[in-house]
């Protein structure tokens, strides 16, 4: 994979849904780590994909599905040790923004949103939700679609469906794969995606597709793959079933008065905007608070030293597209960067840090500073993963600078002067 997910903050929502964000985040790390997978012997993988097959959860699956497209498969071992898989380190907020929303996404997305109008407009008819929201979270997902995964869904889910930890989750989702083939949605040799099954476009699960997915282009076919309104208005109809308020801001960004209790800080912890303007919270620009959303949490990325923000529902909805605070908060500054006339991501309040994270241009550029000092990580694509975070090591020592494997501008900066 090529994009998105070095290490994300999201990895507790991987099983419920695996988004690609944390997929382009986690993908150079994961396929990086030179680790021999499990081995599986192909008999016993017949075996378990024979007693699927007279399960109750199979049992909406024709035997010509099954004979087509279950029944020859050869498991994937690799996919086996991602399940257990820590991060090496946790990715500041700031790094993770920082790549998820940059000067290219947002230019990209602008280009996107324009592209798209007609039928963005028609998404947001139907669903009430504005354009920029669904090319934020497009953006996001693949990077408008440039990546999507490379992996057969079948093989992975069946493998997961008999190896492993939460098979009884993997047996699900691979039955709602073998159905969107059935039903004709997807053809089986395009169904290809994440280790763990999202897909798509904007990076469905299969059983989210079933329940979710529409077919907005009229062709017949609910298809998130070669579709792109399809994708889309799946996408609105997702946020819309999970409480999306057309019309609504998703948050504002405020500025705390001095000595606030961040105690009370937390998306649960509603309170209306009148309650959080008598503890002193105004808008970043000393304006008070506008009235909606009405009922607001306040979200404290980086404690109460960094940026601020009052959220409402439209916020919980792009939560629980990938249960990750900062997830929803990349997609929200990319919604709001693509639909202004704003060029430079960043919040009005600078993240706590003298050492901010780094772009994906960036990334690239200190990719090719790391091979120009002779460190073989393979070609700059904006990717920090394990050869690249051992030259990173390897010049922090050069450097005497902390040695954290973490590649930011202090690094960068050193190493165009060195």
């Amino acid at each position: 994979m090529s994009v998105f997910r070095q290490i994300v903050l999201i990895m507790h929502s991987v099983f419920r849904r695996f988004s690609f964000a944390c997929l382009c985040l986690f993908s150079a790390f994961a396929a990086a780590a030179q680790e021999t997978p499990a081995t599986i012997d192909p008999a016993v993988f017949q075996q378990c994909l024979g007693a699927l097959r007279s399960s109750g959860v199979f049992s909406g699956i024709s035997e010509d599905t099954w004979q087509r497209h279950a029944a020859g498969l050869n498991p994937d071992a690799s996919v086996l040790p991602l399940l257990d898989r820590q991060p090496e380190f946790s990715l500041p907020v700031w790094d993770y923004l920082a790549m998820l929303v940059d000067p290219e996404r947002v230019s990209d997305g602008r280009a996107a949103y324009r592209k798209w109008l007609p039928v963005l407009h028609k998404i947001e008819q139907r669903y009430g939700v504005e354009p920029a929201i669904v090319v934020g979270v497009w953006g996001v997902e693949s990077n408008f679609g440039k990546i999507t995964g490379g992996r057969p869904l079948l093989q992975s889910l069946g493998t997961l469906s008999c190896f492993g930890r939460r098979q009884g989750y993997f047996r699900t989702e691979f039955a709602s794969a073998l159905r969107i083939v059935q039903e004709g949605s997807i053809d089986a040799g395009k169904l290809n995606g994440s280790w763990a099954g999202a897909f798509g476009q904007t990076q469905f699960m299969p059983s989210t597709f079933l329940r979710i997915a529409v077919d907005f282009d009229g062709d017949g076919k609910r298809d998130l793959i070669d579709s792109v309104p399809d994708a889309l208005a799946s996408t609105a109809n997702f946020l819309r079933k999970a409480g999306y308020a057309p019309g609504e801001p998703w948050g504002h960004e405020v500025r705390l008065p001095a000595g606030f209790n961040a105690s009370q800080a937390g998306r649960k912890n509603r309170r209306s905007m009148a309650a959080w303007s008598t503890l002193g919270i105004t808008l970043v620009n000393g304006q008070p608070l506008p009235t909606t959303p009405g009922n607001t949490g306040l979200l404290l990325p980086a404690g109460a030293a960094g940026p601020a923000f009052l959220v409402g529902r439209n916020f919980d909805a792009l939560y629980s597209y990938n249960a990750s605070e900062n997830y929803a908060l990349a997609i929200a500054h990319l919604s709001d960067l693509v639909a202004s006339g704003h060029d430079i991501p960043g919040f009005a309040t600078p993240w706590p840090t003298d050492d901010p994270g780094l772009s994906r241009a960036e990334n690239r550029e200190l990719q090719t500073l790391l091979l120009d000092r002779g460190h073989d990580i393979g070609q700059p694509d904006g990717l920090i993963g394990a050869k690249t975070r051992a030259a990173i090591r390897a010049e922090q020592s050069r450097l005497n600078m902390p040695v954290n494997s973490r590649g930011g501008q202090k690094l960068l900066r050193a190493l165009r002067l060195k």
